[in-house]
């Protein structure tokens, strides 16, 4: 993904930003969508965009969008990704932009606001890491600090003909997903990636001694919540 944003903030013909799955069958991110302005982003989006206070980590920013919106609004972001090129775009495009990994315990500055957009919930990987991922996200919020979160709820794609749902408790949670994505010559690493319905979501939230609030819903099975100490 580093490189089809390089390509494509710099001019460069862009290739197809191909994305691999055992699972599923081949897709592909429009790469223009990854520099879409606040007027062009999903609904739920937007209100994460205008809920977001004080100081404001993007977690996983990539071109740096979501960061430019809030920039251009005033408010104070910090960008982490782990892609050399994306940084450096964020970078080039005059945004407070770091190679940082979440997990990164050297990691030590707090933020009023974490923000985990475009399918957010993805970092996590898999349900198994939630409780890592809610013990390193505690660390970093301030107090009164939140968590902006959006996620998809896959479970439609087992819906049958009458409306039931076909899932197989036994293979896993469903929502557990591998990816790799491929541009021009470069393969990237496989990866596991964590969608995440809105009540399984709650459960672990409250496990760890966090509250998940539903702030909105999407136009496809996708919503943005809340989650707060």
């Amino acid at each position: 993904m580093g490189q089809a944003i390089y390509d494509y903030h710099n001019g460069n013909k862009v290739g197809k930003l191909r994305v691999l799955s055992s699972q599923f069958d081949e897709d592909e991110i429009p790469v223009e969508e990854l520099f879409r302005d606040f007027d062009s982003m999903p609904y739920i989006e937007q209100v994460a965009l205008t809920m977001s206070e004080g100081s404001i980590l993007d977690v996983g920013a990539g071109s740096g969008c979501h960061s430019l919106a809030l920039k251009k609004m005033g408010k104070q972001v910090k960008a982490i990704d782990i892609s050399p090129a994306s940084v450096s775009i964020m970078r080039e495009r005059d945004l407070d932009a770091h190679l940082i990994n979440l997990y990164d315990e050297q990691f030590t500055e707090k933020f009023d606001t974490m923000l985990f957009l475009m399918n957010g919930s993805g970092i996590i990987g898999t349900l198994d890491n939630m409780q890592n991922f809610f013990n390193r996200v505690r660390k970093m919020l301030k107090p009164g600090g939140m968590i902006l979160m959006d996620s998809s709820d896959l479970r439609y794609l087992f819906e049958e003909e009458d409306g039931s749902i076909m899932i197989d408790l036994s293979a896993g949670y469903y929502g557990e997903v591998d990816f790799q994505m491929v541009y021009k010559n470069c393969e990237g690493e496989p990866f596991n990636w964590l969608y995440i319905d809105f009540d399984t979501l709650a459960y672990y939230a409250e496990e760890n001694g966090f509250k998940a609030e539903l702030i909105a819903h999407g136009p496809h099975y996708d919503y943005l919540a809340k989650l707060t100490l």
